[in-house]
């Protein structure tokens, strides 16, 4: 992945992040997934009064990529107003489609305050191998 790439995904993430419903939290996130395929999907956060209904960006935007066809991913950018890293639930679901996809957390300067993987924000994660049968 180079520099561009993660420019782009960064300038992806936060003009999404401008259309986030944020209504309770105020708390306005955006993010970009690169595909294998070179495409990239978007997606921000969309609060509901019943919290638990909320969806974060980062599922936002893999919900839009499975939706498309695509299954392998190369790297997310999340941008947030002060660089937080996704949280436990958008670590899961994108550790389903592969541990060593790159994450980018940038803040809304477009400054990089961390560059990781799924894989390191989320050590010993449940996937699909953890399904498979020992008999």
């Amino acid at each position: 992945m180079n520099d561009l790439d993660r420019k782009e995904l960064i300038r992806q993430a936060s003009a999404v992040r401008e259309r986030a419903y944020a209504p309770y939290s105020g708390y306005a996130v955006g993010a970009a997934l690169l595909t294998a395929s070179g495409q990239i999907f978007t997606g921000c956060n969309v609060e509901n009064a019943s919290y638990s209904a909320t969806i974060c960006a980062e599922r936002a935007a893999v919900s839009a990529a499975i939706a498309a066809g695509e299954r392998s991913f190369i790297a997310i950018a999340v941008v947030t107003t002060n660089g937080a890293a996704p949280c436990g639930v958008c670590r899961q679901v994108l550790n389903e489609f592969g541990r060593r996809t790159i994450v980018l957390v940038a803040d809304t300067t477009g400054a990089i305050r961390q560059e990781t993987t799924v894989g390191a924000l989320l050590p010993d994660g449940f996937g699909p191998a953890s399904l498979a049968s020992s008999a």
